[in-house]
């Protein structure tokens, strides 16, 4: 069938489909012959009930939206595979973890814990961090956040932590923000949340970048081998790219430039073959080191420091395909920790045993039937059949007669259908008959729960005097929110605990006296400070993955420009050009070039450092462009490398930006810088608590 053009009575134009292209059809596979017109009584007469077309358009359309997830709303994620590094068959009988070099594909998503599906991608928040794989012996989802502990030590206090971080009941705002009465009113109350806030108020919940992040676990579990035996574990996700953070500047312009920033720079690194990479590494432990840690390992408030037990390197993860349809994976894809494999297996943390039943739950709620798992995103890519039948929307027809098991239905010649298998199924945990747990019925909590400082203390004491500001004045700003000076004072009272000068300086912030220190239900421990914990003790110094700002105008030199983006390309990074406009830029050599974005709409806090490479003229221009000077300004207050030939001298000048080891001419100076963040600049820029 050729291309024809149809006319419609108003006199427009459509052109139908080729057979190059498919035909538009109903949900029943009907040929659509017009979708631009409802069927109508004449030509100016009304819509007839008839249309069957426009009702089932309309129909659906009415029902698109499913409800968001509770928490997690706001998510973005991509496709990929797990690599194996080494057997671990000696550890754990999981076939995912048996054969070195195979392959497991697999689907990560990322996402923001506080804000609903349209906020932003950048406020200070907690990352999650789920994977599912999609194991020859069904899912495995590892669901877990940027940060290795939690708020909470037991689920029954999951529902008051979200609504009290969540938007206040009465007013419906803040959106994805902790800075309001109600959560901080909930922390002063809840001591256990200390160390959890020490990470949240800390540069790990405002992340550069996705790719940047690690991922953890959270919790303890089992790993268990052929034999029975038993081997602790924590889960860690350790980026190829390192650590990365913004400042809190950054993320707050950040939210105003890109509010999908994260969004966009997971799905372009991966569009252009940038692909994310972690490696997947494993704490491992057993019973006696659990026994001689100061702390539960039960407890997920606390984390095992890496010092202590080293983490050890099992596999990688790649990220290496974008979703085709955003609604149909990244939003109906369903995580839960239940989800697991035989060899893989639980703990009593509290919080975990409480997750096991949520998730599942919560699944049913948002995608409206039981068979969720039949979705093509959540289905297992292994086979999988058993005796659960009906249910809204059956996307199965399972044949024959028997829908329960026991049957002997094979006695009479008929498919009797699927049976329990004692040796390769699942089996729990069992342990020693001395370690079978038992005892009165009790709602308490055990008494090596009870620390909820120390371990506080050591993550504050592992970061940078630089880090250590950045918590002391995120406190501050939080609390400033705060309309209720009890509450500001009941959370300076419990932070003495942790510690007396940061309490202190938090208090100092806010012009508030430092109160009596709230009673410690255990002695405080000094714990040796875990360098691990450190974002800026662990960043990488490479260009790679990271993008280069250039700031160009009319005149700009061609060949600097042409060098200084082979250098960065060579350096294993990318960069982009931006100009007063899009179109039209005539560079010296009288070339004319499309730029990659218009200088008031692509400010430097999309980059990881820039470059200012402009002529006399070009930079006489800009010095009355205020986007100009608010470019190199932010980049300098951001703390990022500045490249910069001598003609463009002038517009750093009226930035107020002053010389030093991050402000350099172009050339391998600047790669070089550019691979870095200059942390020492930070006091001269602004005022930390």
């Amino acid at each position: 069938m050729k291309n024809a053009n149809k006319k419609t009575p108003g006199g427009e134009t459509h052109q139908t489909t080729d057979d190059a292209h498919p035909y538009l059809t109903n949900n029943q596979g009907m040929h659509i012959a017009d979708n631009q017109n409802s069927l109508k009584a004449g030509e100016r007469g009304p819509v007839l009930l008839e249309d069957f077309i426009l009702r089932e358009k309309i129909f659906h359309f009415d029902h698109e939206r499913i409800p968001e997830r509770i928490v997690h709303a706001r998510g973005s994620a991509a496709h990929g595979f797990f690599e194996l590094y080494e057997s671990l068959s000696d550890i754990t009988r999981a076939d995912i973890f048996q054969r070195a070099g195979e392959k497991t594909p697999l689907f990560t998503r990322f996402s923001t814990v506080a804000g609903g599906a349209g906020s932003v991608d950048t406020p200070r928040d907690v990352r999650g961090f789920a994977v599912k794989f999609y194991t020859k012996e069904g899912n495995w989802d590892l669901v877990g956040n940027n940060i290795p502990v939690f708020f909470i030590q037991d689920a029954i206090k999951f529902p008051d932590l979200v609504h009290a971080v969540k938007m206040e009941a009465d007013r419906a705002y803040p959106q994805a923000g902790s800075a309001h009465d109600t959560f901080w009113d909930f922390v002063s109350l809840m001591p256990e949340t200390s160390h959890m806030i020490m990470w949240a108020m800390s540069d790990r919940t405002i992340p550069r970048s996705l790719r940047t992040i690690e991922g953890f676990g959270v919790h303890t579990f089992r790993l268990v081998n052929a034999k029975g035996k038993s081997t602790f574990v924590k889960f860690h996700w350790k980026p190829k790219l390192g650590l990365q953070s913004t400042v809190w500047d950054e993320a707050l312009k950040l939210q105003a430039a890109d509010n999908d920033y994260h969004r966009r720079d997971l799905f372009e690194a991966i569009d252009s073959g940038n692909f994310p990479e972690w490696e997947l590494g494993l704490q491992l432990f057993d019973q006696k080191t659990a026994d001689n840690l100061p702390f539960d390992v039960l407890d997920p408030t606390k984390l095992i420091p890496e010092e202590v037990v080293p983490v050890r390197i099992v596999g990688r993860m790649v990220l290496d395909r974008n979703p085709d349809n955003f609604f149909a994976e990244t939003e109906q894809v369903a995580y839960c920790p239940a989800n697991i494999v035989p060899g893989i297996d639980f703990t009593n943390d509290p919080l975990l045993q409480g997750r096991l039943f949520s998730y599942l739950d919560t699944q049913k709620s948002r995608l409206g039937t039981a068979n969720f798992h039949q979705i093509p995103i959540n289905a297992p890519k292994c086979p999988f059949m058993n005796m659960q039948r009906d249910g809204m929307m059956q996307m199965q027809v399972p044949k024959g007669r028997a829908n329960y098991e026991p049957n002997s239905l094979d006695m009479a010649g008929e498919e009797p259908g699927p049976r329990e298998c004692p040796v390769t199924g699942f089996s729990s945990f069992r342990g020693r008959p001395e370690e079978e747990e038992q005892g009165d019925k009790l709602r308490i909590r055990p008494a090596s729960f009870a620390d909820h400082y120390s371990q506080a203390r050591m993550f504050l004491h592992s970061q940078t005097e630089n880090e250590q500001a950045h918590m002391a004045s995120a406190m501050v700003f939080e609390l400033s929110k705060v309309t209720l000076e009890h509450v500001q004072m009941k959370v300076l009272a419990n932070f003495r605990n942790v510690s007396e000068n940061f309490a202190a300086r938090v208090a100092k912030g806010l012009g508030l006296p430092l109160p009596a220190k709230t009673p410690s239900a255990q002695p405080v421990q000094d714990f040796k400070p875990s360098p691990a914990l450190s974002i800026q003790k662990n960043m990488k110094e490479m260009l790679k993955g990271r993008c280069v700002g250039i700031l160009i105008n009319d005149g700009s030199d061609a060949g600097i420009i042409d060098k200084l983006q082979k250098e960065i390309k060579k350096a294993g990074g990318s960069s982009k050009l931006v100009a007063p406009r899009l179109h039209g830029i005539v560079l010296s050599d009288k070339s004319k070039i499309k730029v990659d974005g218009q200088l008031a709409g692509t400010p430097s806090q999309l980059f990881d450092a820039v470059a200012i490479v402009l002529s006399e003229a070009g930079t006489a221009q800009l010095l009355n462009e205020g986007a100009a000077i608010q470019w190199a300004m932010d980049a300098f207050g951001h703390l990022k490398a500045i490249g910069f030939n001598k003609d463009a001298r002038p517009l750093l000048d009226k930035a107020g930006v002053a010389a030093d080891e991050g402000v350099v001419e172009t050339g391998k100076q600047f790669i070089t810088a550019a691979a870095k963040r200059f942390f020492q600049r930070e006091p001269s820029v602004r005022k930390l608590a």
